[in-house]
């Protein structure tokens, strides 16, 4: 060893960015296995590395003891002392026995350590910078394709991308310059592997970020998106400033920032829509471009029945119902979608089941009132229970809430169920 090794790990750390003290520490673990299995010792040694003038000494270390048992691994006090007074038991003593021929080895065994360790340095210097981009967007080359993956060059490392990841009919070709959202970044034995995607919703948005400054700045915030990736997508935004238009941000001067999206997304539509906090808002815009005349909602299953003009009931459902799929994916809620015709049917028909229903709770008051016999509470209300089974079993509180049940005829059921019960009592 000389000093032309130093040169060369300083050129490596230079080049590599590969810290020379990491390489030399790994250097002289390595040469303490070689000098063990080359020389058959077991002994305790040590390998210095001189950083001044790149030579390699290597040293056994012994024991202070009273008796040696070892002599491998031991020394007496009184050669210890001999050596410097200064010395007492237990303490460590190093004595040179780095061989004639050790640098013909150390350089053997300097170059596989060196080149494994280089490669161990390089995988985690990879890993580290790439760590970073999870969850973010890069561009990349297209390189090559095999039945499982695509693999895409993002500089010091190959990214794959799955079919499950792929645009839909999008075609990827060698040398093609694509966008592509980091989603998982793993440090594997065989060094780090990224995954990327093109089909996730995040990309959508990581691009919204870099076409729109506002999006950046956070002036102008993403709420929910909905992508069908290659085909469509919906983006739901909304201003923390009033007087900035969320959604003409997006769209950019003659539509060119959505237009430079669309081009990298090859041709995929895109719908921008303003969030709003009343649901029924949100609701009507997600469903763009469809008007709504109104939005009826049923808590207790988080969906909604939405009402269209007629002309317009194809368009708010959509092409194999992507429109009304994507809406609820943006909104969080089930969407049902009527047209006005549609919505009078079910009116009409209800109305007609509420009279024909007003008609046998009439009936039922004047059976319960002719008995002789008395009935509680709970004896009367199964009874109307039982006559509500015939109406696609609706309970009479639901009769009364939705005002199929008249007002004057729920208080005679009433009014007659609690005297009963108080006649009971």
């Amino acid at each position: 060893m000389s000093k032309e090794m130093l040169n060369a790990l300083e050129a490596l750390e230079q080049e590599k960015g590969i810290s020379k003290e990491f390489v030399i520490e790994a250097l002289e673990v390595a040469l303490v296995s070689a000098y063990k299995r080359n020389y058959g010792q077991a002994q305790n040694v040590e390998v210095e590395f001189d950083l001044k003038k790149g030579n390699i000494h290597v040293y056994s270390v012994k024991e202070v003891v009273d008796v040696v048992y070892d002599s491998r691994l031991e020394v007496g006090i009184e050669e210890a002392l001999e050596l410097n007074k200064a010395y007492e038991l237990g303490d460590k003593i190093r004595f040179e026995v780095t061989p004639k021929d050790f640098g013909r080895i150390a350089a053997q065994t300097a170059k596989q350590v060196i080149m494994q360790r280089v490669r161990e340095a390089e995988r985690n210097i990879i890993y580290n910078e790439f760590i970073a981009y999870e969850n973010d967007i890069m561009q990349g080359i297209v390189e090559r394709q095999d039945h499982r993956y695509i693999y895409v060059n993002l500089g010091k490392i190959e990214a794959v991308l799955s079919k499950q990841e792929q645009i839909p009919n999008e075609v990827y070709k060698p040398h093609d310059r694509i966008k592509v959202y980091v989603t998982k970044v793993e440090n594997t034995s065989k060094g780090p592997q990224i995954f990327v995607s093109r089909s996730h919703p995040d990309l959508l948005k990581r691009l919204f970020e870099q076409e729109v400054p506002e999006i950046y700045d956070g002036v102008v915030e993403i709420v929910s998106i909905a992508r069908e990736a290659g085909d469509r997508a919906k983006v739901a935004v909304r201003s923390r400033e009033e007087h900035i238009d969320p959604v003409g941000t997006c769209v950019g001067p003659k539509g060119q920032r959505v237009q430079a999206i669309v081009n990298e997304l090859k041709g995929e539509n895109m719908d921008i829509v303003e969030w709003d906090a009343d649901p029924a808002t949100y609701i009507g815009n997600a469903l763009n471009p469809a008007q709504v005349v109104s939005v009826t909602f049923n808590e207790s299953n988080g969906s909604c029945l939405v009402v269209v003009p007629d002309y317009q009931l194809s368009l708010a459902i959509g092409k194999r119902g992507q429109n009304a799929r994507l809406a609820a994916k943006l909104t969080g809620y089930k969407i049902d979608i009527k047209s006005e015709t549609d919505m009078e049917a079910i009116n009409l028909a209800k109305e007609e089941t509420g009279l024909e229903k007003d008609i046998k709770y009439a009936e039922v008051i004047e059976t319960i009132e002719s008995q002789e016999q008395e009935m509680n509470e709970e004896e009367i209300i199964e009874s109307i229970e039982d006559l509500d089974s015939e109406f696609d079993e609706i309970t009479i509180a639901d009769d009364i809430g939705e005002g199929n049940l008249d007002a004057e005829s729920a208080e005679e059921l009433i009014e007659l169920a609690e005297e009963r019960d108080n006649v009971e009592d």
